[in-house]
């Protein structure tokens, strides 16, 4: 029989896939996880909107923008690091 097709070698290899598959699952998790918790801002850091002006004044028309939450969480990041 040949190296290759030895039973006890496919086995093991097969265990070592599924053990490697599952680490590195794992660590994907974790790193979602701490991604998730990095992007994490408390609601209570939020200032008063101020009224009136709301958007970007583009000739007589306002053209407002919207963020999406994430955007918003790495925009407040970005002004946290800036000052």
């Amino acid at each position: 029989m040949s190296k290759k097709n030895n039973l006890a070698t496919r086995k093991r290899q097969h265990d070592f896939e599924l053990r490697r598959e599952k680490a590195d699952k794992e660590k994907k998790a974790l790193k979602l996880q701490a991604r998730k918790n990095k992007m994490k801002v408390d609601g209570s850091e939020k200032k008063k909107k101020k009224k009136g002006a709301s958007g970007f004044a583009v000739g007589k028309k306002k053209l407002k923008t919207k963020l999406t939450p994430l955007a918003k969480a790495k925009a407040a990041q970005a002004m946290e690091v800036d000052r």
